[in-house]
């Protein structure tokens, strides 16, 4: 033993979170070789153990079970000594993708034990809730009309009906900002914009999108709300008015307007804020009155979870809910994948049976959910879980679990999004993934949302305030600027009667209009309960077993090779139409923060250095969902290698799945070098603040003396197109395109089409382009680089344009080209995207919009396209919706992925 190494006292080591529990979470990191005192005498560590991890108090025999809060959670698979570190095969996977500096445990020493729990109806009792207080307490908030409740913000919501308006709303937001300054009782005026609803056809999740887009419509905190559409949306306005008549939902008591884009984006944005201005005086004129506590509705939310979550984070949440209930409020519990293993504790005080049978059918169906797909819904753990000790599903449902204090009974049990409308505690349905599951919350009347965290989750609502709770004083230390409660002073000896009383008060005053600390930081996302492509598990066999695309080109008739002189920039992986600085969030939870430090960057005096501008690609993958990550790290490996990126910074939240460390060895596995690629991390750089200098001081160390290079003229050979198109295409309009494909690739270019284009089910398209129509077929995945020049198609596995766009970035091309034959797209953010038609009903709405009208057709129309390619390509025409920030990007998780 190390000389500098003491003997400690048990409680300067470790907790136990109940009596009888044999393992103990390690409070701080504890050497190998360390000796700890305890009731039953002293032991050594053979190995150190990181904090939040565990290791064995008590002798557990081979085949014992492994207990905290008094719950199993796994099986020794030999005789287990006191002092040694606790590990399963995962946990010893997990550590090994990080960059730790001491030594695994050779092998795991336990296996994970999740028991099936069975509802013994002839011995049940009926719970009781928490009696009431004498005097139930108020707040100062919004009252509204209609029994929609009371409001704890004053928001006019800008809401975009499907992903295909998300843009569009934000640009509205963009415009109007600053219009509800002056204004103490109006909170501001917001875009709600979300990822469903991009395709065709009806998504298998319609309903659960329809009920939380009408619990946003009639959400207390809305003092208005604009819904916008185009009316070609696979559901619409109509659909979400009728879903919302048809089901009670109290639309006459708030002020709203069903808008569609028409026309283009000016008129269109003109209109709109023309509607949304008129409202400011009424619902700035709103005035904050004392109200019942009773109409206090919280949504209770984990996310970055760690071993002391349940210890004192999540309990603290479960105090605060308490006392509310008692109050006459309610509270709502989330996450159905997250209570797997923790039924016991759940049901250990429910109102009734029904209640209890409808928890464990919900429990069912989300496995049953997850199955279709290949997947397990006890596979829900996160790298970062993980990371901070949370080693299977059972560990950490029973921590989450906590939410719900055991004096506390479950009242309700709800779908999605349904509407709470009682004093109460509830469970709603829903997956682990966050900010999905917060999402639900809020529609279901949540006015204040409770947020645990371990590593330090930094998410928020839009219109609803968030209050987090860090489980751990020293992560409260680093974060104290994005954190509003450390729990941790529970670990440190604060009783929970106290830090309970004093946190109540801070809710009851975020309630009453005191900033949380995320306002204040200004960031906020929304994310509904994604799609899920598999209804059952019918095609799981055949979609596993499908074969991956060939990366070979297909073969081209012969055609005249196109001319062009293009500006490009000169490059190491080829000439370049631009030269950007990208932040790439490795998850969605550091989206947020990615795009306001390339804002920062870009408005930095002097503009931006070394490169043209600074990107943040936001995006909603990397935490949260099951068997998409595949999909999601070669779109994100094709965009850091992409010719337009001159650096790039990955940008880790800290605790998701796919975090730096992770990223790295995907890198290595590829035989792809991360020299050149910086690094940063939200939680462990200490915030947001702190983590926007260091990813401003890499830039600007790493291009010091790295100017930009002086474009260089090339030709077409030198071009990397993507081909998309929605709506109609007529043959006229098919063969301009097939005669601008051929013509590149004959030149020596690249052309890659989306295989879900409109265009690729067109005969005369590929007929005029192909020397055998009938080879048409995928030969490129979802976002894999285009190795070989020539003419590809990318597999895309669903309808939405923006996946496909974010694909194709993945694929490297340079600059898309789309014929639209119904509506505008939003573009990449990274790669100009032009939009052509000639059809006369487009041209009539969205003739502004447009950059190419198509006249000339075959030859003729293809040189009209390649002449403006060769303008954008040169940077002496910026396409219109680009150039305006119509833009987004949104992964696909691929044909079995989905949301746990």
């Amino acid at each position: 033993m190390s000389a500098s190494i003491e003997t400690i006292s048990f409680d300067r080591a470790g907790r136990i979170p109940a009596p009888g529990d044999n393992v103990a979470i390690a409070v701080r990191r504890l050497e190998a070789g360390t000796v700890i005192a305890s009731d039953g005498g002293e032991f050594r560590l053979p190995h150190t153990v990181m904090e939040g991890h565990r290791f064995v108090l008590a002798p557990i025999a081979a085949g014992g079970m492994l207990l905290s809060w008094g719950l199993p959670f796994g099986r020794a698979t030999r005789d287990l000594a006191p002092g040694e570190y606790v590990c399963n095969a995962k946990i010893l996977r997990a550590l090994a993708e990080r960059d730790i500096d001491f030594a695994l445990p050779d092998e795991a020493n336990f296996t994970d034990h999740l028991a099936a729990h069975d509802l013994d109806e002839s011995t049940f009792v009926p719970g009781e809730q928490v009696p009431a207080v004498a005097t139930p307490g108020t707040f100062m908030g919004y009252p509204r009309a209609g029994g929609r409740g009371v409001g704890t913000r004053n928001f006019i919501l800008l809401l975009g009906t499907t992903a295909r308006t998300a843009a569009f709303v934000e640009q509205l937001a963009a415009r109007l900002a600053g219009e509800a300054a002056g204004h103490a009782d109006l909170d501001g005026i917001v875009a709600v914009p979300h990822t469903e609803g991009g395709g065709e056809s009806r998504p298998n999740n319609l309903e659960l999108v329809l009920r939380a887009l009408a619990g946003f419509v009639v959400h207390p905190n809305a003092g208005a709300v604009l819904a916008v559409d185009y009316g070609t949306e696979p559901f619409t306005n109509d659909t979400l008015r009728e879903h919302m008549v048809a089901n009670g939902y109290p639309l006459d008591a708030v002020p709203h307007t069903f808008f569609r884009v028409d026309g283009d984006l000016d008129a269109s944005l003109d209109r709109a804020a023309s509607i949304v201005r008129g409202w400011i005086p009424e619902v700035a004129a709103c005035r904050r009155s004392a109200q019942p506590l009773a109409n206090l509705r919280l949504a209770l939310q984990c996310g970055g979870s760690d071993a002391f979550s349940g210890v004192s984070g999540n309990a603290l949440a479960g105090w605060v809910a308490k006392e509310l209930i008692r109050n006459g409020g309610g509270a709502n519990l989330a996450e159905t994948d997250e209570l797997i293993g923790a039924e016991p504790y759940v049901l250990s005080n429910v109102r009734d049976l029904p209640t209890a049978r409808r928890f464990l059918d919900k429990i069912a169906q989300f496995k049953a959910y997850a199955a279709n797909h290949g997947a397990s819904a006890e596979g829900n753990p996160s790298g970062g879980n993980n990371y901070r000790g949370l080693y299977n599903i059972a560990l950490k449902s029973i921590g989450a679990a906590r939410k719900k204090d055991p004096e506390v009974r479950l009242d309700r049990v709800l779908d999605y999004a349904e509407r709470m409308d009682e004093r109460g505690y509830y469970f709603m349905d829903s997956p682990g993934n966050d900010l999905e599951s917060i999402a639900g919350q809020v529609a279901s009347g949540s006015n204040l949302i409770v947020f645990i965290t371990g590593n330090g989750s930094i998410t928020n609502f839009p219109f609803v305030p968030t209050l987090k709770f860090v489980t751990t004083t020293g992560r409260f230390r680093m974060l104290e600027n994005e954190m509003d409660v450390n729990a941790g002073r529970y670990n440190d000896g604060l009783s929970m009667d106290d830090l309970g009383r004093e946190t109540f008060e801070l809710a009851r005053a975020v309630a009453s209009g005191q900033r949380s600390k995320g306002e204040l930081a200004g960031h906020a996302q929304v994310q509904l309960w994604r799609d899920w492509p598999q209804a059952d598990a019918s095609r799981l066999e055949a979609l596993r077993s499908a074969r991956e695309p060939d990366g070979r080109p297909l073969a081209v008739r012969a055609a005249a090779p196109a001319s062009a002189s293009v500006e490009m920039y000169p490059t190491a992986r080829g000439p370049a139409l631009d030269q950007v600085g990208l932040v790439m969030p490795t998850s969605l939870c550091s989206g947020q923060v990615a795009k306001l430090i390339a804002d920062h960057l870009n408005a930095r005096a002097g503009g931006p250095r070394g490169v043209s501008r600074y990107v943040a690609l936001v995006h909603t993958e990397g935490c949260g969902s099951a068997n998409g990550e595949p999909v999601f790290l070669q779109t994100m490996l094709g965009h850091l290698r992409h010719r337009a990126v001159r650096r790039a910074v990955l940008l880790e939240h800290g605790c998701e799945r796919t975090h730096n460390d992770a990223v790295r060895h995907y890198l290595a596995d590829r035989g792809e070098s991360s020299e050149g690629l910086g690094f940063a991390s939200v939680q462990l750089d200490g915030g947001i603040a702190k983590v926007r200098d260091k990813v401003a001081a890499w830039f600007d160390a790493s291009l010091a003396e790295d100017p930009l290079p002086a474009p260089s003229t090339v030709g077409a050979e030198a071009l990397c197109i993507g081909l998309v198109s929605s709506g109609p295409v007529g043959e006229s309009a098919a063969a301009t395109f097939a005669a601008l494909a051929a013509g590149v690739v004959a030149a020596g270019g690249t052309v890659v089409v989306a295989s879900n284009a409109t265009l690729a089910r067109s005969d005369a398209f590929r007929a005029a382009l192909l020397d055998d129509p009938r080879s048409w077929r995928p030969t490129l995945g979802y976002g894999q680089p285009a190795e070989a020049p020539g003419l590809h198609v990318m597999d895309a596995p669903t309808e939405s344009a923006l996946e496909t766009l974010t694909g194709l970035g993945g694929c490297g091309v340079e600059l898309m080209v789309a014929h639209i034959g119904d509506t505008p797209m939003q573009a990449h953010p990274m790669i100009p995207l032009l939009q052509a038609s000639g059809e006369p009903a487009v041209l009539e709405r969205y003739r502004g919009d447009m950059d190419l009208i198509l006249e000339a057709t075959g030859s003729a129309g293809a040189g009209a396209i390649l002449a403006r390619i060769a303008d954008v390509a040169s940077r002496r025409y910026t396409p219109r919706l680009f150039g305006r920030g119509i833009t987004g990007f949104q992964l696909s998780r691929g044909p079995l992925g989905l949301s746990l």
